[in-house]
């Protein structure tokens, strides 16, 4: 089932790379905070590299100026994401967040089948955004689409 306005985020556990792979619990992400979480099928993708991230980076201080932490979470592990991260600019404070096994992703509902991809277990395009570890609002892609998820369509949505 997939996560809806209103409900709490999930208790799990992330990876990011500071001095090596470093767990991160959910609860110290959303906790007491305005985040928006976006998901990408793959680092390293077209679309992903091309559109996704590099929006959110472009307008990262738009969200900080309005008090919103900004993640990004794909079924990659930590170093993947962190090579990404240095690949595509990625400002300080901006979290990649590696969900290699993609439990995570499970628990909210948005996993997707890439196996004829060649991708085994990803995660859908989708964005969140979260205070205090409630969902407020959730932007779910339709397969191949790239239209209410990116940096300027949750600024909007967010108002």
């Amino acid at each position: 089932m997939t996560i809806q306005p209103g409900e709490r985020i999930p208790a799990g556990t992330l990876d990011i790379l500071k001095d090596g792979v470093q767990p991160i619990a959910t609860d110290e992400i959303f906790g007491g905070k305005k985040v928006v979480l976006f998901s990408v099928p793959g680092a390293f993708t077209p679309t992903c590299s091309a559109k996704h991230l590099p929006g959110y980076v472009e307008h990262y201080a738009q969200f900080r100026s309005r008090g919103i932490e900004v993640a990004c979470i794909a079924v990659n592990d930590a170093y993947v994401m962190s090579a990404w991260a240095k690949a595509q600019n990625v400002p300080d404070g901006l979290l990649m967040l590696a969900d290699g096994n993609g439990a995570f992703t499970r628990s909210l509902g948005l996993e997707m089948d890439a196996t004829r991809f060649g991708m085994g277990l990803r995660g859908k395009r989708f964005a969140l955004y979260a205070e205090d570890g409630v969902v407020k609002k959730l932007a779910v892609e339709a397969p191949g689409e790239f239209k209410v998820s990116g940096a300027e369509a949750m600024l909007a949505a967010i108002g």
